[in-house]
C-alpha cells in the first residue's frame, strides 16, 4: 500500500478537513471498538473553495464519525461514516463521502519511550469536497513519551491518483504535550500543507495553522479540544475543534 502511495499524486490544493488530528501510536485492544465525533467550525476562514464548486472554508462547520476496531496488537481498522458538513456557506448542510482506514504501529506505543506506526486511508467523496473521487493519505507516525512530555510528528503526504512521486502532497502535523495527570493534558499543534513536492507554494500561500489543544479523559468519553490561529495567507484564520470519544465494549 505505502508503494502505492508513493507512485500517484494530488492536484495542488488545500483540501477541506473533516479531522484535525495529530496520531500517536494509540490503537482499540483487539475485539475493542470505539466511536469518536469529529467537529471543526471555522469562524473566520478562506473566501473562496478550493476548486469550483467546493465547500467554502470560512464560517463552516465540518467533521466525521469514525469508527474503530482493534485487529490485533499492532493493527486498527477504521472507517469514517459519514464525512459530513453540518453547514456551509455555498450549500448548507451535507454528506461529503467516507473513508476506510488501516493503522498499523507499534504494540502498546503508550508503554515504550519511542513509538511509531503508519496509517492508511481512502476516501470516497462527493465533488464538494473533494476535486477527485477517491483520494488517500499515508501518514507515518514517530514520537517519544518522555516523562511527561510528549513529541509526535506525523510527515503525512496526500494522493489523488494523478501524477507521479515529485507530485505527492506534503501535509505534516506535529504535537508537544504535556501530560499534568493522568485524566488532563496540554498541548500546541501545529498543521501544514506545503503542497506537491515537485513545486512547493511560496511561504507566503503555504498552509500553517498553530494550535492550543486540551485533552480531558473519563470513564465515560475522552474529549479533545482546542482552537488553531492561521499564521499564512493561504490558512484559515481561526479554527475550532472538539473530538469526542467513546468505547463502546
Amino acid at each position: 500500500m505505502l508503494a502505492l502511495a508513493l507512485v500517484v499524486a494530488p492536484l495542488a490544493a488545500h483540501a477541506q478537513t473533516d479531522e484535525i488530528q495529530v496520531y500517536d501510536a494509540s490503537i482499540m485492544a483487539p475485539g475493542k471498538a470505539s466511536v469518536m465525533v469529529h467537529s471543526n467550525f471555522t469562524p473566520i476562514g478562506r473566501k473562496t473553495a478550493d476548486f469550483p464548486g467546493g465547500i467554502i472554508p470560512d464560517d463552516s462547520v465540518n467533521g466525521a464519525v469514525e469508527w474503530a476496531y482493534g485487529v490485533r496488537p499492532w493493527f486498527e481498522q477504521g472507517l469514517y461514516l459519514p464525512v459530513f458538513t453540518a453547514y456551509s456557506e455555498n450549500r448548507g448542510g451535507s454528506i461529503d463521502g467516507f473513508k476506510v482506514r488501516e493503522l498499523f504501529v507499534r504494540p502498546n506505543a503508550d508503554k515504550h519511550t519511542f513509538f511509531y506506526g503508519i496509517n492508511f486511508e481512502f476516501s470516497v467523496n462527493y465533488s464538494y469536497w473533494e476535486s477527485r473521487r477517491v483520494t488517500s493519505e499515508a501518514r507515518p507516525i514517530v514520537g517519544a513519551h518522555l516523562h511527561k512530555v510528549d513529541l509526535i510528528y506525523n510527515p503525512i503526504v496526500d494522493t489523488n491518483y494523478r501524477g507521479g512521486f515529485n507530485g505527492l502532497e506534503f501535509v505534516p502535523a506535529g504535537r508537544v504535550a504535556y501530560n499534568l495527570n493522568p485524566n488532563w493534558t496540554v498541548g500546541a499543534e501545529e498543521y501544514a500543507d506545503f503542497g506537491q513536492f515537485r513545486d512547493f507554494y511560496d511561504a507566503h500561500n503555504q498552509f500553517h495553522e498553530v494550535w492550543a489543544v486540551v485533552d480531558h479523559h473519563t470513564r465515560f468519553v475522552d474529549i479533545e479540544t482546542g482552537v488553531g490561529v492561521g499564521v499564512t495567507a493561504g490558512a484559515d484564520k481561526v479554527t475550532f475543534k472538539l473530538m469526542v470519544s467513546h468505547d463502546l465494549n
